[in-house]
């Protein structure tokens, strides 16, 4: 039987667009001393690392040969997850079941990308050279082909997904780690940026960062006496396939990876109404329409009314079901701890360490990752193990 494991400590880097100042290792290095810090340990104490990066984004093979070290991962139990988009959260729910299995009683999982190293992320065709290339050569073209079947099928408008962008970043303001932190933003500032794949502007896009975090995990009984109020793991549901994009004819609109992981991940914890049973959530939404989109498959509202949570500020801050107060991908994308991120944010907010991010009396937290349409993870932490 797997044993009950918590998040107990948590550390991310100042994520930036461009980090010369470190180098990979280094990067890792900062955010497993802060993780170490918050949680009141040394490197000795931890059995394993876990590493997650979207290999290549930087132009380097094996990233977790050189990084390793900077982890603290010099003979220990070290390896590396390489998923996509999902990079991030696989990587968390691998520490999660490391230490679930009873093989390892602490663990620290690390995400991490330098991507100012490569210049590729932007651009990097992700679709297979002969079928797909002259419809989408890269992530911008596969969410534009996606989201204009979205806004036909769900009605949702220009003027509501920018509402989700500028929510996302004056969010940020309050995070000290946000890479985009823009507090003046407005919709129309969004909707009047240029367009760079029709119907996206390019103030509905994450941006590319560069950056680091890591979190750690402890069994039931070391974690109680690490943490005054542990982050508890209560479901951790993993759902990867591929397809052509031809394949997919409602890519956005089904989100059948998404969908099914939050239903089985629902059934583990019996939530039965997720806005109303989650007290906060950290969503992975690189473009504003994306969020609309999980509204909808998450379970938050019915289909086609994704547009009214946020028209009515139901996902604020102040709202009844806060989405993202971390100011989310759409802030900070550093693409392998993007989904590490998502974790640690909600684990903060169970911690009560949220600063001016905090939102007031959470107990139960969504988290959710994901890859172009067919990668999506779905984590549930609450302040009760269960």
């Amino acid at each position: 039987m797997a044993r009950r494991v918590a998040i107990v400590g948590t550390g991310q880097t100042k994520h930036r667009s461009q980090r010369d100042d470190v180098n990979m290792m280094e990067i890792v290095y900062e955010a497993a001393t802060a993780a170490l810090q918050d949680a009141e340990l040394s490197i000795q104490d931890i059995d394993a690392v876990l590493l997650g990066n979207m290999e290549m984004f930087e132009g380097r093979a094996l990233p977790e040969m050189w990084c390793g070290e900077g982890a603290g991962g010099v003979y220990k139990h070290c390896l590396k997850i390489a998923t996509g988009g999902t990079s991030g959260t696989s990587v968390a729910i691998s520490g999660f079941q490391h230490a679930a299995s009873g093989l390892f009683n602490i663990v620290m999982a690390i995400g991490f990308e330098k991507q100012s190293d490569g210049h590729t992320a932007a651009g990097m065709a992700l679709t297979d050279p002969f079928w797909d290339r002259h419809v989408a050569a890269g992530a911008i073209g596969n969410f534009a082909l996606s989201i204009s079947q979205y806004v036909a099928a769900r009605g949702v408008t220009r003027e509501q997904a920018a509402k989700v962008a500028v929510k996302a970043r004056r969010n940020a303001c309050n995070n000290p780690y946000a890479h985009l932190q823009l507090p003046h933003i407005t919709v129309e500032e969004v909707l009047s940026s240029p367009i760079i794949a029709y119907p996206v502007h390019r103030l509905d896009m994450c941006p590319t960062s560069d950056g680091a975090c890591a979190v750690i995990y402890a069994e039931e009984t070391r974690a109680k006496k690490i943490c005054s109020r542990p982050a508890w793991v209560r479901a951790a549901v993993t759902r990867h396939d591929y397809s052509y994009l031809g394949d997919l004819k409602d890519r956005l609109i089904s989100i059948r990876t998404l969908r099914d992981a939050a239903r089985v991940a629902y059934a583990k914890v019996g939530i039965h109404e997720p806005l109303k049973e989650f007290d906060v959530a950290e969503i992975y939404e690189p473009v504003s329409y994306a969020e609309l989109a999980w509204y909808e498959a998450l379970g938050f509202c019915k289909e086609g009314e994704a547009g009214r949570l946020i028209d009515n500020g139901i996902t604020l801050m102040d709202g009844e079901l806060p989405v993202n107060p971390s100011g989310g991908v759409l802030s900070t994308n550093p693409i392998g701890a993007s989904g590490t991120i998502r974790v640690a944010e909600a684990a903060l907010q169970i911690h009560g360490k949220g600063g001016k991010r905090q939102v007031s009396g959470v107990n139960m937290a969504l988290v959710t990752g994901y890859g172009v349409y067919s990668w999506s993870d779905v984590m549930i932490l609450s302040s009760s193990p269960g």
